[in-house]
């Protein structure tokens, strides 16, 4: 019988963030973690396996939905940005205080653009501007309409291109490429180092909570096939895809009614290294008529191990498995009696999102070589391979009698906050560090309040709207700039945090 204070399952960005937090908070609480693959982030947290924009809604258009009026809406995009900054606090404090190594391993300064192409696309991307650019979090934004100022910082996507058709950009500098693989694997070493116990090679099969609240967590080494009893009296799901079924073992009621739907991607990668060179920027376009927001098409620029790399996609596949290495079992397993209507429901009123997979699946490499097209003219298809990414399971959601499709991440907690799980999928990493506070503040709440200095100190914000306060704002951005070495415009932050200290809060 191993004994735990926390017991972490899934070796991905959610547990590495959450056993990161708790061994500053708690340093003298034990901590266990548990993956049934050989490496941490191997699954969704895999650089290959996520487009890495850090999800800070600079470009991501499905944030900016338009209004019936024709405005734009931005509440969203400020409050996934607000996100992203206080995950970009707590990984400039990690470099600051040795939790975390070279920044240059896991974010570096790449920009993040919004693409649009005829006349209402572009009225569109002027109205985002406008909307945006003023905002305290959006400070620096470009509107580019000009053909020229296009070619000058696109080359990749100008070549070929008939620019009577006309174009737009909203353009943001200081965006940043996380690689939120390498980020993982150094918190995790972090936690090791500091006394954590970490299990590779080992499933969790099992959950039953005892008369105290505790748990007995059931773990199956998958290398020896001994089966190992875990005595925990936290435990957290951060299992990507598997963390439904976990969640529906432990028999909590705030579980219920919860399904799935997987989805994988797939990705074309370019195998050119001058088209490589021509392209250095996060490029996001507007998704189909019809389409899900999952399927808004990108050209990335990656930097993984130091090296640039170029994505474009996602093409959408699918697979009744939850995680890429999972079973075809999945989905059929995770059909409950307390959720059975809830999915049943999905498919009427999701028949767009079935149209498009259908039509997805069918399509051909050359019809995929077509979409790359619209964004790089000249695109020939021997330059680029097809790569699955990560699978992925949408939340379904019981609402009523029938149940609603969400896209995006969803904290379960039970309501004696001795177990607390993450389901879904985007904007999922770059909001580790919030979901995190989120399961430390429900599970913990009698420990939360006395741990505001604490979290204050890691995230100087804490509390607080940046978007609310200018001048606090400025001396985030600062601060974090230079401690993850990240370029503002056209000036090189220094990474000597001496000289860029943490705001004092």
């Amino acid at each position: 019988m191993i004994k735990t204070d926390v017991a972490l399952v899934g070796a991905g960005i959610m547990s590495a963030t959450l056993g990161a937090l708790l061994r500053r908070l708690e340093p003298n609480w034990s901590i266990s973690l548990f993956e049934r693959l050989d490496a941490a982030a191997a699954e969704s947290s895999d650089p290959w396996n996520n487009a890495g924009t850090g999800h800070s809604a600079l470009c991501e258009l499905n944030y900016t939905p338009r209004t019936a009026d024709g405005d734009v809406n931005i509440d969203k995009a400020l409050s996934i940005n607000e996100q992203f900054q206080v995950s970009r606090q707590f990984w400039a404090y990690g470099v600051d205080n040795g939790i975390l190594g070279d920044p240059s391993e896991f974010i570096n300064p790449i920009p993040h653009v919004s693409f649009t192409h005829g006349e209402a696309g572009v009225d569109y991307l002027r109205k985002r501007y406008d909307r945006l650019a003023g905002q305290v979090l959006f400070e620096g934004m470009e509107f580019i309409d000009d053909p020229a100022m296009f070619t000058e910082r696109l080359p990749l996507m100008s070549a070929g291109r008939d620019f009577s058709d006309p174009v737009a950009l909203n353009w943001f500098t200081d965006g940043t490429d996380v690689d939120f693989g390498a980020l993982t694997q150094q918190l995790i070493n972090s936690i090791g180092r500091s006394g954590a116990d970490i299990y590779f090679g080992h499933a969790v099969t099992n959950l039953s909570q005892q008369s105290d609240g505790s748990w007995i967590v059931k773990v199956r080494n998958l290398r020896t096939k001994e089966k190992v009893s875990v005595h925990a009296k936290f435990v957290f799901v951060g299992a990507g895809g598997g963390a439904l079924h976990l969640l529906q073992k432990s028999g909590i009621s705030e579980a219920k009614g919860f399904g799935g739907f997987p989805v994988s991607g797939e990705f074309f990668r370019c195998t050119n290294p001058d088209l490589i060179g021509e392209h250095q920027a996060k490029v996001y376009g507007q998704a189909a008529v019809g389409a899900p927001p999952m399927s808004v098409p990108h050209l990335d620029t990656r930097v993984i191990n130091h090296k640039p790399g170029l994505l474009f996609g996602p093409y959408a596949g699918w697979s009744p498995k939850f995680l890429k290495s999972g079973k075809i079992t999945d989905l059929p397993a995770s059909i409950k009696p307390n959720n059975l209507l809830p999915m049943l429901s999905i498919a009427p009123q999701e028949f767009g999102l079935l149209k498009y997979l259908v039509s997805e699946l069918a399509a051909s490499r050359s019809d995929r070589v077509n979409t790359l097209r619209e964004f790089a003219p000249r695109a020939d298809g021997h330059d680029w391979e097809l790569i699955t990414a990560g699978q992925r399971v949408q939340v379904i959601r019981k609402t009523g009698v029938g149940g609603s499709l969400e896209f995006g991440t969803a904290v379960v907690t039970a309501a004696d906050g001795t177990i607390g799980g993450l389901l879904g999928a985007s904007p999922g990493a770059s909001t580790a560090v919030p979901a995190m506070l989120q399961v430390l503040e429900r599970c913990f709440p009698a420990e939360y309040k006395g741990w505001t200095p604490a979290l204050t100190e890691m995230i100087p914000s804490f509390g607080q709207k940046l978007s609310d306060n200018r001048d606090l704002f400025r001396q985030v951005w600062d601060w974090t700039s230079a401690s993850l070495a990240l370029k503002r415009g056209s000036e090189v932050a220094t990474a000597d945090a001496d000289r860029t200290p943490a705001p004092a809060v």
